[in-house]
């Protein structure tokens, strides 16, 4: 993928026309690199939020007396592109600093580290789960991440285990009935496989309920307690009822420990939307990511024409006079209406593109590479973090609307609040437009004028 890598663009360099090169530079973010007159030199890669700024900086007549790096007369030749985010400004620094460092130097230039998973380790005759950050391709199937530290990770982990009886020794066991054991058996929290006190088949039934929690995200066991907690309360067993529920509680909170992005490695799918660079003659336009399978894809570009971007909740009530449509469509005219075609098809048929680019590659350097890129940005605070991340539903469908909602978000800026109704103005206009009305002579104006009253209150 970064072997293929190119910059966009390449402007030649010399001091004597170094204004008028600085000036054909865009002021917009993306990655640079300078280079030297000798072809085996190293560049100056990096990225910027303003490419001519910092160019400028480094590239202009330098100030006496000034210890700021200056690489005017050592510079030839300026490669750039143009990037519309800052998530996408890191996946385009990642590519640039492999082709021209190679992967291990782009790894610690980046301080990339491969995240926190749980594994699962099915292929042990007594099973258990740890956290680590090494991946292995026999294991990727049971490894459940990213999470955003090892201490969330156990954390997750402590309170799943906390429900079950799985072992949490690290030993690998031969059981035999005079072993001596551990804390965890001492307190009822395992059915202690090393004293032989349960039989292989116990265990592996445990193993495989503690499997399908980490599988459904407690789905598994939450559903089986609301089932028995309805039966309770029917058959009026109010005080087992209340336990049940206090388990559920339980359950519940452990489960929300994990993220909803923690899936095993390989099912790891997710469309990330950004604002796209801008283009001449493009328009407005979005950038698609795709993660899949820890990788990531992108961008492709989609035009957000035709989606407007609106509040989905309002104060006023939720009738269609209240409240507007998600997707309100602009009108199109003339070819621009039939080369772009609806905005679901857009989305989708970028998501195809996407989808075919994903190569599914095994190399686990490259793979825990993308998982870091995709953990930093993912697990950033919600005002810190731009963009959105959207994950496929449980049939492995894209919720094609809510991709055109946060595009449109993206692209647009977030909608302005409706204007509240002004019930008691609207009720003093209704009144004197009806008296305007009744002195003009016009005997219609009792059948007008109960719409126009239950407009004013909000009604369609």
């Amino acid at each position: 993928m970064a072997a293929n890598f190119h910059f966009e663009k390449t402007v030649a360099f010399s001091p004597e026309q170094a204004d008028a090169i600085l000036r054909s530079i865009p002021a917009l973010p993306g990655v640079f690199a300078l280079y030297g007159e000798q072809s085996g030199s190293e560049p100056y890669l990096t990225r910027a939020a303003d490419l001519r700024r910092r160019m400028k900086r480094l590239l202009d007549p330098p100030e006496s007396q000034s210890k700021r790096l200056n690489l005017r007369e050592r510079v030839a030749r300026i490669e750039y592109t143009i990037t519309g985010s800052e998530f996408e400004s890191t996946l385009t620094l990642y590519h640039a600093t492999a082709a021209v460092f190679g992967y291990a130097d782009a790894r610690r230039r980046l301080r990339l580290h491969t995240p926190t998973f749980l594994r699962f380790t099915v292929e042990n005759e007594f099973p258990r789960v740890y956290a680590t950050n090494r991946l292995s391709k026999r294991g990727l199937t049971q490894m459940y991440g990213p999470f955003p530290s090892r201490a969330a990770a156990e954390r997750y982990c402590d309170a799943v285990l906390d429900l079950f009886k799985l072992r949490r020794c690290h030993e690998d066991l031969a059981p035999y009935p005079e072993h001596p054991g551990c804390v965890y058996g001492e307190m009822k929290k395992c059915i202690e496989p090393c004293k032989q006190a349960c039989t292989p088949e116990q265990y592996a039934a445990e193993a495989a309920a503690v499997k399908a929690f980490f599988d459904t995200r407690g789905e598994s066991m939450l559903s089986g307690i609301a089932v028995e907690r309805e039966r309770a309360s029917e058959e009026m067993e109010f005080e087992r009822a209340a336990q049940l529920h206090e388990q559920h509680q339980k359950v519940k909170a452990a489960a929300a420990l994990a993220d909803e992005i923690v899936q095993p490695v390989p099912k790891l799918r997710a469309i990330v939307v950004q604002k796209a660079a801008p283009v001449e003659d493009r328009g407005d336009e979005a950038a698609l990511f795709l993660l899949a399978a820890g990788c990531i894809v992108g961008p492709e570009r989609m035009s957000t024409l035709g989606v407007r971007a609106v509040k989905e909740q309002t104060s006023v009530g939720s009738s269609l006079f209240a409240q507007p449509l998600m997707l309100a469509p602009v009108p199109m005219e003339g070819e621009a209406a039939e080369s772009t075609g609806s905005p679901e098809d857009r989305a989708r048929e970028a998501i195809e593109q996407l989808e075919k680019r994903a190569s599914g590659d095994s190399d686990l350097a490259l793979l825990s590479d993308h998982l870091s890129l995709f953990r930093r940005w993912y697990y950033r605070p919600e005002k810190q973090r731009a963009g959105e991340a959207f994950l496929p539903h449980p049939d492995g469908s894209w919720p094609i609307r809510r991709v055109l909602r946060g595009a449109a978000r993206q692209v647009l800026g977030e909608p302005g609040p409706l204007p509240d109704v002004q019930r008691e103005a609207a009720k003093k206009a209704t009144k004197e437009a009806k008296t305007r009305v009744l002195h003009q002579g016009r005997p219609d104006v009792e059948r007008i004028v109960p719409v126009v009253d239950r407009k004013a209150e909000g009604e369609p």
